[in-house]
């Protein structure tokens, strides 16, 4: 639809890692819509002026889920919001990696722990085996994550207190051995078909602190996935509450002990798409983009 006006909503101010955002807002004005990048929290953004906002960069939610959640049903309430706010308000909160493990989606094993609850490590940490990997649920970009050894355990438990005083339920999971040699492997969606996929090198390095500056995606490069990977993708997909319409996605997937890949995390919010990393892919999703304001 030529002349829609389309919002790629991101921070303020708009964030200099996003170097697929300016690529993207070209490639929309190239299939004959209207981008204009704006911050999620501008009080001066008039919404109901877009016919799609499209939410791109906006690392900065998971230090206010609630008030991002807010602004999300506000701005469902005055355009079209991709994706949908039951979307956002599912997969703003990590604990969502419970619901899929209940719907049979093969996922990285993981523990919660709210404030006020008493701390539950796995039965392997337990045990004194292992690493495992503390962070919170709302997080984005390995913010508050860090990798700990089995005798770290008071490290850990000090990690945790600090998320609870700031009012985060914490997550605790094994560290996956298989990322430190394949890696994970990014699966991207864009219209509810597969994409393009990229291969990541490992985030969390022992002995770095949870609160320190963490490179997001280290040694990023194109990834071809395996049927296995491709079938769990889509029953991760396939799970997600309501089978909504979905304009992006990406499925991060990590190897288990058995050489099985397991769901890291489904991004439904702000992933990052990796255009960078296949050249040309923007023209298809900039065509998605302005399909969906239609």
């Amino acid at each position: 639809m030529a002349g829609s006006r389309i919002a790629l909503v991101t921070r303020r101010p708009a964030p200099g890692r996003d170097r697929d955002l300016p690529v993207l807002a070209r490639a929309v004005d190239a299939a004959g819509a209207e981008a204009r990048v704006v911050g999620w929290d501008d009080p001066d953004v008039d919404w109901s002026g877009f016919d799609l906002a499209v939410i791109r960069s906006t690392w900065d939610y998971s230090w206010r889920p609630g008030e991002y959640v807010a602004w999300a049903e506000r701005c469902a309430r005055l355009t079209r919001l991709a994706n949908p706010v039951d979307v956002v308000r599912w997969n703003t909160d990590k604990r969502y990696l419970g619901e899929l493990a209940r719907a049979g989606v093969p996922v990285v094993p993981t523990r919660y722990t709210a404030p006020g609850e008493s701390v539950r490590f796995l039965d392997g940490d337990e045990d004194g085996d292992g690493e495992f990997v503390v962070k919170p649920t709302s997080g984005a970009g390995a913010r508050y994550a860090a990798r700990y050894r089995a005798d770290e355990r008071d490290a850990a438990l000090a990690h945790i207190a600090r998320m609870h005083a700031e009012g985060f339920t914490a997550m605790v999971q094994p560290y996956m051995r298989s990322i430190d040699t394949t890696g994970e492997r990014a699966l991207v969606h864009i219209g509810g078909q597969f994409l393009h996929a990229a291969q990541k090198g490992a985030v969390l390095a022992s002995g770095t602190a949870y609160d320190a500056d963490k490179v997001a995606h280290p040694d990023l490069r194109p990834w071809r996935p395996t049927d296995a990977e491709l079938s769990v993708a889509e029953r991760a997909l396939a799970a997600v509450p309501g089978s909504p319409d979905l304009l992006y996605a990406r499925v991060d997937l990590v190897d288990g002990d058995d050489g099985e890949p397991r769901v890291m995390e489904l991004e439904l919010v702000e992933p990052n798409l990796f255009l960078g990393v296949h050249p040309g892919s923007a023209t298809h999703v900039a065509e998605q983009i302005v399909k969906a304001a239609r």
